[in-house]
């Protein structure tokens, strides 16, 4: 989603924390790693907002639920 946002520099996605080096979907996905997803976003303040990232992010990559 973040690749195709007005202002994003760069988004990459991966993992944050976790116990297992490196972490594989597989292994993530077995919930015992200890691992989050996570995305390291770069942006034109001058484009968007902070604010604008956390709405997107909230309201239509991340489910909370999950």
């Amino acid at each position: 989603m973040f690749q195709h946002t007005a202002g994003i520099v760069n988004a990459v996605s991966g993992y944050a924390g976790g116990s297992k080096r490196p972490p594989t979907t597989a292994m993530v996905s077995t919930g015992t790693t200890g691992h989050a997803e996570a995305v390291e976003i770069k942006y034109d303040p001058k484009k968007i907002s902070y604010g604008k990232i956390l709405q997107i992010f909230f309201s239509v990559v991340h489910d909370p639920t999950q």
